[in-house]
């Protein structure tokens, strides 16, 4: 019997964009003296200033979410489908929400995910001991989630001799579970899986033992009759016989279905008993 486990999923890390400054040459403004000067050089050396992502380099003003146009100068960004996006907008349009503590499942963070559900990681956890199941399999019922253990535990048949679990084969015997090892001739300890027995009371035997000690004996062969093979038999006062073996005692002609008469221990065809 196999399982499903789930692999942990990484959501997308947000990032910070690099920064670079270009400096302008003196010569740009060395005409220019005093605190004109400074200014000026100032000036232009915020217009150069450009941040850079992946080769890519954009202007500080230039450099914003492609849904709100906020600025993503020095703030957690990531890129979906070549745009960039800010980590609010992020959360909000492409984020999972976490099924069992219904929050978002941040990026860069490590998600579960299982028929069409995310979970944190720390979030999906068994129902019966409560620890997280991880990459570990588990069996789903009814919507909950337990790890193999104790979904045996709690849900599998028990077997009705040991109390043990009973975790695949095994034999139905009055509609209780028993392994295969536990279920016994209670004569011979012989295993009774895959093979003929009979009951006496709510206990199985298998044929030899039932037939020792239980079985009537047919009248002509003095054999067990065990309801096994030829398991008709026929019963006139307190004997039986085996439905073959039910025959004139004279003639051997079959009495079954049709008259008969009896003589002390014998019975006889109407022929016989005319003679």
């Amino acid at each position: 019997m196999t399982f499903p486990t789930v692999s942990p999923v990484t959501t997308a890390c947000m990032q910070t964009p690099a920064r670079s400054a270009k400096s302008s040459s003196s010569t740009t403004h060395g005409w220019m003296d005093g605190w004109m000067d400074g200014w000026i050089d100032r000036f232009l050396t915020s217009l150069l200033e450009e941040l850079y992502y992946e080769d890519r380099h954009y202007h500080e003003h230039c450099f914003r979410c492609s849904h709100c146009n906020h600025s993503l100068a020095d703030k957690p960004f990531t890129c979906q489908e070549d745009a960039l996006v800010c980590n609010d907008c992020y959360c909000n349009e492409f984020s999972s929400k976490c099924v069992a503590c219904g929050k978002i499942v941040m990026p860069g963070s490590k998600q579960l995910e299982y028929g069409g559900c995310a979970w944190h990681e720390e979030c999906f956890v068994c129902c019966g001991c409560e620890q997280p199941i991880g990459a570990q399999s588990f069996i789903p019922d009814k919507g909950e989630y337990y790890c193999v253990p104790c979904y045996k535990g709690r849900f599998a048949p028990h077997c009705s001799h040991c109390k043990e679990i009973l975790v695949q084969g095994g034999v139905t015997y009055r509609d209780e579970p028993w392994h295969k090892e536990c279920f016994l001739c209670t004569g011979c300890k012989v295993q009774l899986a895959g093979q003929p027995f009979t009951t006496q009371g709510e206990d199985p035997y298998c044929v030899k033992c039932f037939s020792n000690l239980y079985a009537q004996k047919c009248s002509a062969c003095d054999k067990p009759i065990t309801g096994f093979g030829e398991g008709k038999y026929v019963s006139f006062e307190e004997r039986q016989w085996h439905q073959p073996c039910f025959k004139c005692s004279e003639c051997s002609v079959s009495l079954v279905g049709a008259g008969f008469f009896p003589d002390g221990t014998k019975i006889l065809c109407k022929s016989c008993n005319a003679k």
